[in-house]
């Protein structure tokens, strides 16, 4: 009988205290072993409520949704027993992590090496996800498929990851280029990838930082299409 995997999960956060509490109260805990949360320069109780959530904190001053997840994976890389998985999961609570073992079955079956939780096969609730958004992962992910072979039908947050395969990838994005970029490398790097279908509501408090404002879409959309193509001419 194979060894039963270990997982860690991956949480960043910036100004997060009123959802957060929910995310860390329903990641099913006998499936994960530590759960980190990075605190991207909050100026609220985040980090407070990450502690209280029974949460390891750690601390990225540097503002910057893919620094945030770097920090997290460079944290997995110093331990002297890293996962074998690790699993990334935002902070405002659209995600169910109840859903996260849905994640790692195709992992655990030998099957992938990263699965994505797609919002497009799952049930979104009603206004969960912007027009933009649709827009911005349809154009996408026809793209991804034209130039690489690929084929997603979402650039969700919610996946799950190999370590060692993750290292291999070399990510490097700062930004909100980081999940692109994942896939992008993943498709170019011959991963066996999957997607799983996971449910997405509205974010539990504020409103998001990205999608809800016509300037934050507008530069998440060049990043998405900046990246495909300078990875595409990429040897």
């Amino acid at each position: 009988m194979a060894a039963p995997l270990v997982v860690d999960v991956v949480i960043p956060a910036r100004n997060e205290e009123e959802s957060l509490p929910l995310v860390l109260g329903a990641i099913p805990r006998d499936a994960v072993r530590t759960v980190y949360v990075v605190d991207n320069g909050s100026t609220d109780a985040t980090a407070k409520a990450a502690v209280q959530g029974g949460a390891q904190l750690l601390s990225e001053p540097t503002a910057g949704y893919g620094a945030a997840l770097l920090r997290g994976v460079n944290e997995l890389q110093t331990l002297a027993r890293r996962p074998d998985v690790v699993v990334f999961l935002d902070g405002d609570y659209a995600d169910e992590p109840a859903e996260l073992p849905w994640l790692l079955e195709p992992i655990r079956a030998g099957m992938a090496d990263l699965v994505i939780g797609s919002r497009a096969l799952g049930e979104a609730e009603p206004g969960a996800l912007a027009l933009q958004q649709r827009i911005a992962s349809r154009v996408a992910t026809t793209m991804i498929r034209a130039i690489y072979g690929q084929r997603y039908t979402d650039l969700g947050p919610f996946r799950a990851i190999r370590l060692p395969a993750l290292i291999a990838l070399g990510m490097s994005d700062t930004g909100h280029g980081w999940n692109i970029e994942m896939q992008v490398k993943a498709a170019r790097g011959g991963l066996r990838i999957a997607e799983v279908p996971v449910s997405y509501r509205r974010r539990a408090a504020g409103r998001s930082k990205i999608s809800q404002t016509i300037r934050g879409s507008v530069a998440s959309s060049y990043k998405i299409i900046f990246t495909i193509l300078r990875h595409a001419t990429a040897r």
